[in-house]
């Protein structure tokens, strides 16, 4: 799952601010708990980038304080990803949810004491980064993680930042303004904010002792150990603070068709969503033949405009010679997640005369959804016989068509 390059053995830890009231939402639900076009909480969409990106020795999410209830509502925000619940509940990635303070400063102080407690990590905390990012930025990219964290390897801080688009003025309590900014020198700065854990730490002890308000980490940072420095941030890693940033939110959507056949012969295996199914012939071809995983990577990169299964593993080229195709549509998916899309559903069919495929319709969607990293009800598949006709009817061929919808949010 990694995709930044680590050195000296470097450790990373997240942690998650989700403990707020979001009294400017108005409604009766917690922003970090409302659901994307995609389908995820904005919570499980802000988080997932990060495990998807860095070797994670622990994800921390704050909830609110006195209330037991936002902790089992914030794992279930967070299972609204499949891809979060299996690597949660598998231990891949350890699960802190630990309870948040008074204000922002408190509930990541909260927080990182949570992640001191894992004595693996408190032992090694001068070599730990701690990520920390704002549960309600769900629009968060691979290339601002790692620019983040690369660039606390380097200063021991570092925080995605924007020039401000608008003329900055600073005005006094009556609003006059009085004295005019130079915006080449100014910085938005957006979250996460990365730095190494031990120090922050103690910069965190020496903040709360204090007893002045801090608005982030990078004010503390700055207070107590070094400057901090700006790496390039994204005008669309906004931070849901009002209805209307909801509202807001664009969806494209594509749809894409695969098509694939392949004859049956002696001596090979039926193999179908990565299903072996007994029978006494199989698919030829020059992978394992799978025609149903075959189709899917079709439908799937072309609704995301990524050429087709051919262009990715040709025929001619014998390194996918009896190729797992589980493995292939594997790696076709990360290609189009990468792309910044999401699945909402894909429907397929299965053209085959015998054996039947009932038996096996459960087992295979679940196949299907496992490699997809999707739930297997946004997967169904359907099975037709050729009613004794042609070339699927008389059992020389299997054939199968995928339909998919893809969806890529915007703002």
């Amino acid at each position: 799952m990694m995709e930044m390059e680590t050195k000296n053995n470097q450790s990373f830890v997240l942690v998650v601010t989700a403990a707020g009231s979001s009294n400017r939402m108005g409604g009766s639900v917690k922003k970090e708990f409302l659901r994307l076009s995609s389908g995820l909480s904005v919570l499980a969409a802000a988080v997932e980038p990060f495990i998807k990106t860095l070797p994670l020795d622990a994800c921390v999410i704050t909830y609110r304080m006195h209330d037991q209830s936002a902790r089992d509502e914030t794992r279930e925000a967070l299972y609204t990803s499949p891809f979060l619940k299996d690597i949660f509940t598998h231990n891949q990635v350890p699960l802190i949810l630990a309870e948040g303070g008074r204000d922002r400063q408190e509930s990541v102080y909260h927080g990182l004491r949570a992640v001191m407690a894992h004595a693996d990590i408190a032992a090694a905390a001068d070599n730990v980064i701690v990520l920390i990012h704002d549960g309600a930025r769900p629009f968060i990219s691979p290339q601002v993680i790692t620019a983040t964290a690369e660039g606390a390897q380097i200063y021991g801080a570092a925080v995605p930042a924007l020039t401000p688009t608008d003329t900055q003025k600073e005005i006094d309590s009556c609003g006059k303004i009085v004295r005019h900014l130079v915006r080449s020198t100014l910085a938005a700065v957006q979250t996460p904010q990365a730095f190494m854990l031990a120090p922050l730490i103690d910069a965190h002890c020496r903040a709360a002792d204090s007893g002045k308000v801090y608005t982030d980490d990078t004010e503390i940072w700055s207070d107590y150990i070094s400057p901090v420095y700006t790496v390039p941030g994204d005008v669309r890693n906004i931070k849901i603070t009002y209805p209307k940033d909801i509202q807001e939110q664009t969806a494209m959507i594509r749809i894409g068709f695969g098509y694939d056949l392949h004859r049956l012969v002696v001596g090979r295996k039926l193999i179908l969503g990565g299903v072996t199914i007994p029978f006494e012939k199989g698919e030829d071809g020059h992978s394992d033949g799978d025609v149903l995983l075959h189709a899917v990577a079709d439908a799937l990169l072309g609704a995301a405009g990524l050429g087709d299964i051919g262009s990715y593993f040709p025929p001619s080229d014998m390194r996918w010679k009896d190729a797992d195709s589980a493995e292939l549509l594997n790696v076709v998916w990360k290609s189009v997640s990468k792309a910044g899309w999401s699945l909402a559903n894909l429907d397929c069919v299965v053209a085959l005369e015998q054996p039947k495929f009932l038996p096996y319709r459960h087992q295979v969607c679940e196949s299907i959804a496992k490699i997809l990293d999707v739930s297997a009800e946004q997967i169904f598949v359907k099975a037709k016989t050729g009613e004794k006709i042609g070339k699927i009817g008389r059992g020389e061929a299997v054939e199968a068509y995928a339909s998919c919808l893809l969806v890529k949010n915007s703002i």
